[in-house]
């Protein structure tokens, strides 16, 4: 049995799934190693030019890690399944792919450090968000703690982080927390559709925007410039570059070679 589910979607993008809604999507440690397989199995589709995660259920997108699952863990448990947890969290992030959370409900701890490691967020008018580790005497562990500064800010994440406590979507929206915000019920629907709308563009580019776009922010500007100016090349001299702009001048639709 999988916790997480993968269909290849027309138009050159894919669904990642999250489908334990008996739990609210509680990260399990099965949960944690399909969504390992699930992402690799995306990353080697050379035809997928865009990733949506989302999940099954009417009230979460995930709720973090499984408390019950980890309530009888010796010490060595929980440090082997931290080996799990980070590998889940570091493929959803290096998906080569521009990645969109839908989410609805409930997204905290895990489930939050799921959509904050893809590129973009889509969340319904239900969705609430935090990071409550330290109320139940732990540190947030998926990237939340570089990932949610890096989105919002330093001080708002310490914020969020030091008082556990959740937002809904007004105020996630207001923070930039959220790229998108749509009507109940309509998370998926809005991601697909943006999905989609990524998918028509040059494959080749849209790799080497998301590596440049994720590589420069660590560096000095000077050296970003640099990266930048990597992933312009990889770009302009690929076939895509030709077909793109053969394209443009014969006014009809880029049939990208991909490379």
């Amino acid at each position: 049995m999988s916790f997480v589910n993968v269909e290849i979607k027309d138009g050159h993008w894919a669904e990642i799934q999250l489908d334990r809604p008996e739990a609210h999507n509680a990260i399990s440690t099965a949960m944690a190693e399909d969504l390992v397989a699930a992402c690799a199995r995306v990353a080697s589709e050379p035809g997928v030019r865009a990733v949506v995660i989302s999940s099954t259920g009417e009230k979460s997108f995930c709720v973090g890690a499984d408390l019950k699952e980890r309530n009888s863990f010796s010490d060595a448990q929980l440090l082997q399944q931290r080996l799990v947890f980070r590998q889940a969290f570091g493929a959803v992030r290096q998906l080569p792919v521009p990645s969109i959370a839908a989410v609805h409900g409930f997204a905290l701890g895990g489930g939050l450090e799921i959509a904050l490691s893809c590129d973009l967020i889509v969340a319904d008018e239900t969705a609430v968000l935090g990071l409550p580790e330290v109320r139940v005497g732990l540190v947030p562990g998926g990237g939340g703690t570089q990932l949610l500064s890096r989105r919002i800010g330093p001080s708002a994440a310490a914020d969020l982080i030091f008082t556990a406590r959740q937002v809904r979507i007004d105020e996630a929206e207001a923070l930039g927390l959220v790229n998108r915000r749509v009507s109940a019920g309509q998370d998926r629907s809005a991601a697909a559709e943006l999905a989609a709308q990524i998918a028509v563009n040059s494959p080749v580019g849209l790799r080497n925007a998301k590596h440049a776009l994720v590589a420069g922010p660590e560096v000095h500007l000077d050296a970003g410039l640099d990266i930048e100016d990597g992933a312009w090349r990889a770009t302009a001299f690929s076939g895509d570059r030709h077909e793109g702009i053969a394209a443009f001048n014969e006014k009809r639709v880029p049939a990208w070679p991909g490379a």
